[in-house]
């Protein structure tokens, strides 16, 4: 067994990085850890280096869980890769899943290659490309701590100097922005990365939210569905959009997602207040239900 300070040591990762990854689930909260929960805390150590968000990497833990059945671990029990798009996909029975949208990927993995005596050359980054990098890989550490928040999103404003198509830099300037309730700006960087990725499921879920904060309920609906007709299975979608019908007052609508939710979530505080939704909902009198039986 290995003490938390081990951890921590062995790692190199901040007492801070670990109190986050343990409040989302990526981590377990204790004082001592086994081997096996190193090499996890290891593989989420190392897809956030590739500039994966921690949320995804959760909401990609929860869906590759239910794609695969009798995989407890995905991150132990099956390969996992970064893809382009700065999702997460995993090997399992010899295929390549991006398990969030549901889809297959083309492997171009070594050991997928037909056999060929002429080596294939690498692509190597360009000096700006690594450049682009390291700006970003700055940003990210410097949003773990709030008092160094206007450096992070200097070091994000350097990445899209250089990339101005960068969708993940927009992404995290949008959250710093919404965060200090500059929703105007937030906005305009996720809409910019939704032009560089108009398939990135994040995006529109983060779009939802200013739409949401800032009155715009409707345009949150379609937003939100959108992200859910990319991703079936992001459970903090299917919460918002249930939120959101409640706005309107829709509550057959909101019902479905709050079930969606809590199929999703199965244990986590937010699915003690989905379930309080959908006993409400169906309790009430504006909603009976009919059951028929079956003839």
């Amino acid at each position: 067994m290995y003490s938390r300070n081990d951890l921590l040591r062995i790692l190199h990762v901040t007492p801070r990085q670990l109190a986050n990854w343990e409040r989302i689930g990526l981590a377990i909260s204790a004082e001592s850890y086994s081997f096996a929960d190193l090499l996890e805390i290891k593989k989420v150590r190392d897809l956030c280096a590739m500039n994966v968000r921690p949320t995804v990497i959760r909401q990609s833990l929860d869906a590759m869980r239910k794609q695969a059945a009798g995989v407890e671990k995905p991150l132990l029990e099956a390969g996992v890769w970064s893809t382009k798009k700065h999702r997460v996909a995993f090997r399992h029975d010899g295929k390549l899943l991006e398990p969030i949208a549901g889809q297959f990927l083309m492997d171009f993995s070594e050991r997928e290659k037909v056999v060929t005596s002429t080596p294939v050359p690498r692509p190597t980054p360009s000096p700006r490309e690594t450049e682009a990098a390291g700006w970003f890989a700055r940003g990210i550490a410097l949003e773990e701590d709030p008092a160094t928040h206007t450096e992070a999103i200097a070091a994000y404003q350097k990445v899209l100097d250089i990339d101005p198509a960068h969708a993940a830099a927009h992404i995290n300037l949008g959250t710093l922005y919404y965060n200090r309730q500059d929703f105007g700006l937030a906005e305009r960087h996720y809409r910019q990365a939704l032009e560089a990725d108009p398939r990135y499921a994040l995006a529109y879920f983060d779009l939802g939210n200013v739409l949401d904060e800032t009155g715009r309920v409707q345009e949150a609906i379609q937003t939100y569905k959108t992200a859910l007709q990319l991703a079936p299975t992001y459970a903090d979608a299917h919460y918002n959009l249930a939120l959101a019908y409640e706005k309107t007052r829709e509550p057959r609508k909101a019902l479905k997602h709050w079930q969606a939710y809590v199929r999703l979530d199965t244990s986590g505080p937010w699915s003690v207040h989905a379930r309080s939704q959908i006993k409400r909902i169906l309790q009430s009198d504006g909603l009976k239900l009919v059951y028929s039986k079956p003839r």
